[in-house]
């Protein structure tokens, strides 16, 4: 089974999987079901760039307008009768939240709506492709809804309908297919091309409504090849329907080539854009103002027209800003233009006929972003400023900065900039005490002593003979009857003076011997015998010798 909230979180930008993230929150905040829906689950299986998310929620979306412009969000549009918010989130990601509804079409491309479930939303949907949902709620999260298997048609590079009558009810539909073939370059099923066939034949496009005629024609604007699908649409002969004085032949198309080019610079240096608006300015260039303005009417999204009304104003305000005196350092005219919205920079860079401006714009997008290469990292590992300090991320900035203002040139420039900032060095652990071979031993010999007061009582008549010559174990047998008695009590002396003998074994024969020569005398050996004496293996052949002596001596 696939983990496609894995394949969500490795397939989506750092700033979409927020967007998701707080949209999460802020359903669950209202006790709201969630689900990501429609075109972005299919590019997220498929493996296409997802150009926007689509959130489907149970309940009243227009409820989350106000959460959603607290975390920065714009709302650049709404639909009150379909419940649908069109939000631009921070970092470009635009996204479409709905309420989860059923649509009934008494009349085609005039549908009644009934807010249900999300399994009857996916039933009201165009192809199989768009009827999946990746379920974002705790109990169920990461689980893919796909009643119609539109995985199978993803794998198969189909586009099929869910029902017979889906271009007669919704003669969009048909816009939809054509703008869908051409930019995946896939193919209809073999019975939704007999339908889709049927519906060319049968003018179903003269029914569609204006808010479905405005929400194509946007869409055209955010395809990467817009000039595609409007001939696409024009092989079909529906560029009259969708707007007659729209044509391939009013687009200015090397203007919106230059604007790819300058997109995919901005992309190299990690900025991220919409250029939709400027590529509508393009797309209509040699359009009346009063046809530009009657479509600009019909399009669902406010914000979005308002930036492709102004985008030329405040494309001639930035020029004037990057030529006063404030932004002649490069750092400065850097820090202007990274605040600046990214699609003023693209329109910039393609109308301005200043060739100061110029040059800063192209010095932005190809020059100044080599400095990132030339940062001295090792040198700053070396000098121990690692990541891991606070102030990292601003000196970097900073020493970029003094580069591109010629303030930083050499390594011993970036090294003596470097040096107030250098962290101390690490203060060494302390040295383990380490006790020498002589104190080694005498602890040895002091912990070895301690159990000898235990045996002082009965060793008492050695500690007397102790006074002169060290005694033997010859003159150890010359006591008296009475005093070989205590003998048998006086037993354990011997056995603690074992302990501080390098081996145990030995000491141990004489103690077994005194017990046993009283009651049975040893036999005399014979002096050759004698040469067994340093022999370390045989412990009693000592005492042996010791009893013979004794002996000889009485």
């Amino acid at each position: 089974m696939a983990d496609y909230i894995y394949m969500m979180e490795s397939r989506l930008s750092p700033a979409q999987l927020q967007v998701v993230g707080q949209v999460q929150e802020i359903a669950r905040a209202h006790e709201m079901n969630v689900y990501l829906t429609g075109g972005a689950v299919r590019d997220i299986i498929s493996g296409f760039p997802i150009r926007d998310l689509d959130f489907t929620v149970q309940g009243n979306v227009l409820k989350l307008q106000r959460d959603l412009q607290k975390i920065g969000a714009i709302i650049q549009g709404s639909d009150e009768n379909f419940h649908i918010l069109y939000v631009l989130f921070p970092n470009h990601v635009r996204s479409e939240i709905a309420s989860a509804r059923s649509e009934t079409y008494p009349k085609p491309g005039k549908p009644e709506v009934t807010f249900e479930t999300i399994n009857e939303d996916l039933r009201r949907r165009d192809f199989t492709v768009n009827a999946m949902a990746l379920s974002l709620n705790p109990g169920s999260r990461g689980l893919l809804m796909d009643p119609f298997n539109g995985v199978a048609d993803l794998e198969t590079k189909h586009l099929r309908i869910l029902q017979n009558y889906a271009f007669l009810e919704e003669p969009s539909r048909m816009l939809r297919a054509a703008r869908l073939m051409t930019r995946f370059h896939w193919t209809l099923e073999e019975r939704t091309q007999a339908r889709f066939e049927a519906a060319k034949e049968g003018n179903y496009l003269e029914h569609i409504s204006n808010r479905s005629i405005g929400y194509e024609i946007e869409q055209i604007a955010h395809e990467d090849d817009p000039i595609g699908v409007m001939k696409a649409f024009e092989k079909e002969g529906w560029m009259k329907l969708l707007f007659p004085a729209w044509t391939t032949a009013k687009v200015d198309t090397a203007g919106l080539s230059a604007l790819q080019k300058t997109r995919q610079q901005l992309t190299d240096i990690g900025v991220q854009s919409d250029p939709a608006a400027a590529r509508m300015y393009f797309l209509t260039k040699k359009m009346s103002e009063k046809d530009v303005h009657a479509m600009q009417k019909l399009l669902p999204r406010e914000h979005f027209v308002e930036q492709w009304r102004k985008i030329e104003d405040d494309a001639k305000e930035l020029a004037k800003q990057l030529l006063a005196k404030e932004y002649a350092a490069p750092s400065a005219t850097w820090k202007l233009l990274m605040a600046t919205r990214p699609e003023l920079i693209l329109f910039l860079d393609v109308t301005t006929r200043q060739s100061a401006v110029e040059q800063k714009i192209k010095a932005f997008l190809t020059k100044w972003p080599a400095y990132r290469q030339k940062m001295p990292l090792q040198k700053m590992t070396e000098m121990r400023i690692t990541p891991d300090l606070p102030v990292y991320r601003q000196l970097l900035d900073e020493m970029f900065f003094m580069m591109l203002d010629g303030k930083l040139k050499t390594e011993a420039e970036i090294v003596k900039y470097l040096e107030p900032h250098q962290p101390p060095l690490p203060v060494a652990p302390p040295t383990p005490a380490r006790r020498g071979r002589a104190k080694k031993k005498a602890a040895s010999a002091t912990a070895g002593a301690k159990p000898a007061p235990q045996s002082a009582e009965p060793a008492a008549p050695d500690a007397a003979v102790g006074k002169g010559p060290k005694p033997t174990a010859k003159s150890a047998k010359k006591g008296t009857p009475a005093q070989k008695e205590p003998s048998a009590v006086s037993a354990p002396a011997p056995v603690a003076a074992a302990k501080t003998a390098p081996k145990p074994a030995v000491p141990a024969a004489p103690s077994q011997a005194k017990q046993k020569a009283p009651s049975k005398p040893q036999p005399k050996k014979p002096a050759a015998k004698a040469k067994t004496k340093s022999h370390p293996k045989k412990a009693s052949r000592p005492t042996k010798k010791v009893a013979g002596s004794k002996k000889k001596k009485k």
